[in-house]
């Protein structure tokens, strides 16, 4: 049975951070790559939200570009670290709040942000999941949505497989564990949000959207407004 409440139950926090303490070097070139690319679609006067951000390693970095910025999480011990991660960044704020409902009032954010597969992590209908999106972003705003590329699978797994060997996830089951989905023996399973899965939801939604492979590691979705 998978559990949907594994990153707030049982992989939050500190937990959280060893998992990227534990990174390749090739996906921590792949972690850089996101980052670069949301980077470059953001401006300095944009109003940001991250959604799942964990311990605030990728809010830490948005500061480079723009200083209004909000991360959630529904972890709440994924927030106190968070907190303390970014004490010297005042104008990041921070909320223990889940995506599929997010209180937020209607067009106030620029920029949206969904990271790493959040849009299959997350255990939340796209549909529903988009649809919360858009509602809380600006009129000429956008969403930026990143899932994994198949060229990384390889890394990908063995990452997943050093963070097992760690504990910080239970036994890998090798016996249902296959391209592009990852599973554990204590529940935990990783799913990818492929390509044409952002096609499918982009004419079913009929979204103004493009997607881009980058790096031969992220498959990047971005909805404009």
């Amino acid at each position: 049975m998978v559990d949907k409440d594994y990153y707030s139950k049982k992989l939050s926090a500190n937990l959280l951070k060893r998992c990227y303490d534990v990174a390749t070097p090739r996906i921590n070139q792949y972690l850089e790559a996101e980052v670069q690319y949301v980077l470059d679609h953001i401006e300095p006067e944009d109003v940001i939200l991250e959604l799942g951000c964990g311990y605030g390693r990728f809010l830490s970095r948005m500061t480079e570009k723009t200083s209004v910025i909000y991360g959630i999480d529904s972890s709440k011990d994924s927030i106190a670290l968070a907190k303390d991660y970014l004490a010297e960044h005042s104008s990041i704020m921070l909320y223990q709040m889940n995506a599929n409902s997010l209180t937020f009032e209607d067009n106030f954010f620029d920029v949206v942000i969904v990271i790493q597969n959040g849009i299959s992590a997350f255990k939340i209908p796209p549909h529903k999941l988009i649809k919360e999106c858009l509602r809380v972003t600006k009129k000429g705003g956008k969403i930026l949505l990143s899932s994994y590329s198949d060229k990384i699978w390889n890394a990908r797994l063995e990452w997943f497989i050093r963070q097992s060997n760690e504990g910080l996830l239970g036994e890998i089951d090798f016996d249902k564990t296959k391209q592009g989905v990852i599973i554990c023996k204590d529940g935990f399973e990783a799913r990818t949000f492929t390509e044409k899965d952002f096609f499918v939801l982009i004419s079913e939604l009929n979204l103004n959207a493009t997607v881009n492979e980058v790096d031969d590691s992220s498959i990047f979705c971005t909805i404009q407004k």
